[in-house]
């Protein structure tokens, strides 16, 4: 089959009569149509021999961190289920019982008829863990950074984020109309620089970075640059997705763990990493971010948390006061993990920890490596340009506290497998 007949030249789609019927036809493969076609034209090129990682199909869960994957056991290290929580007993139960409590879903928004008690119960959680006045909750965290970012920033405000900002910061940027620059990743002075060229006043200005950034896997350097936001006068945003329930005596992030929770304005973070759920939210000492509820459209106009996501974030957010060994466990694998893949000669992104990467040579041998490290029986995640600072292919690994010694030994094995394999090593 060759490339036309595999993408087609032209799109299937629903055509209306006059009566209001509706008849199948077809639209010529034009204008915005075929830009997507081109796109998935590439697409198919680069995976016609390896099979599309982004495709893949977990057919069965055999354990937390053991997959069922093209009818093959698979050891799962792309899951981002840091602390394990989402096989957690207790988060299983809670979320059972509120699903036979109060349904499966709520089937509207927090404005309308889907503001339950579980709700504010969670919010109250939130801001008590974080030692906070409130918090607010999202559906997902990708609409928690726009909602707050977009609802907070409007035309004639100015947005300073981290070069290596996650996709939905970059949306929420363009969302709010705000004009928008970004730093150099970690680089506090060339942050000074924008702030000390920009025409808008600092009460004007939000900085948003992370707290531990996803593609490399390296912590940000939160004193060095929440400390210049402040002395300009900026509301500071902190992003920590992926580093909740990992980092911190308490396992409340990159923040506290450097001791800048106070420089921190705003946090903001999801349940679908290490409190294996979905959804995101906010806290802050801010007043002002009730009326959010009102004016963030993500908020307003989406259905909020099905009731058992809600049940369980709340046990798993317990689980994380009360089982800080998990994350003791998983700091100890990653530190394990990150040295023997550097041993063998890995080109990895970051110092070490829960979650990494190994640097790979373009696309095509960044499929066979991903590819035929599935084939030995381990999943990780394969990131490409655009997802990627300075255009790199990345293997990205992401570390569980369930992941037992064996599981790391025979990941190493099958990663130097697939490294000599396809001349990575």
């Amino acid at each position: 089959m060759d490339e036309a007949e595999l993408y087609g030249d032209r799109i299937e789609t629903i055509h209306w009569n006059g009566n209001g019927t509706a008849r199948a036809g077809e639209i010529p493969n034009q204008g915005l149509l075929a830009r997507v076609s081109r796109f998935g034209r590439t697409i198919g090129r680069a995976t016609a021999d390896t099979g599309n990682p982004l495709a893949v199909v977990v057919e069965d869960m055999l354990g937390p961190l053991e997959a069922l994957i093209n009818g093959r056991r698979t050891l799962m290290f792309g899951t981002n289920s840091y602390l394990g929580l989402n096989h957690h007993p207790a988060c299983i139960s809670a979320a059972n019982a509120a699903a036979q409590h109060f349904g499966t879903g709520s089937t509207a928004s927090r404005v309308a008829s889907g503001n339950h008690r579980l709700h504010m119960n969670l919010e109250e959680s939130l801001a008590r863990f974080f030692g906070r006045r409130q918090a607010i909750a999202y559906s997902t965290g990708f609409m928690a950074n726009l909602g707050i970012i977009s609802g907070l920033c409007a035309e004639g405000d100015a947005i300073f984020i981290d070069d290596h900002s996650h996709a939905s910061i970059y949306d929420a940027c363009r969302l709010s109309g705000a004009s928008v620059s970004r730093f150099r990743h970690n680089d506090a002075a060339d942050l000074d620089r924008l702030f000390r060229a920009s025409p808008v006043p600092g009460d004007r200005i939000m900085v948003v970075v992370e707290g531990l950034y996803s593609v490399w896997g390296d912590l940000g350097d939160l004193p060095a640059i929440l400390k210049v936001a402040k002395r300009h006068g900026a509301i500071t945003a902190v992003d920590e997705a992926h580093s909740l329930g990992i980092y911190g005596a308490r396992g409340r992030g990159a923040a506290e763990l450097m001791g800048v929770e106070d420089l921190c304005d705003l946090i903001i973070g999801t349940f679908s990493k290490s409190l294996g759920g979905i959804g995101g939210f906010c806290v802050t000492n801010a007043p002002e971010l009730d009326a959010l509820r009102y004016a963030s459209r993500p908020y307003l106009y989406t259905a909020s948390l099905p009731p058992p996501v809600v049940a369980s974030t709340i046990k798993a957010l317990e689980l994380i006061d009360a089982e800080p060994e998990r994350r003791q466990k998983l700091l100890a694998s990653a530190k394990v993990f990150h040295a023997k893949l550097s041993e063998v000669g890995f080109q990895l992104t970051s110092p070490g920890g829960p979650v990494g990467g190994v640097k790979l040579h373009g696309i095509k041998r960044g499929n066979q490596f991903w590819r035929r490290l599935l084939d030995e029986g381990v999943y990780v995640n394969l990131l490409v340009p655009p997802a990627t600072p300075n255009r790199e292919v990345i293997a990205r690994y992401s570390l569980s506290s369930l992941h037992e010694p064996w599981m790391l030994d025979k990941a190493i094995e099958c990663f130097v497998a697939a490294g000599k394999a396809t001349d990575v090593l």
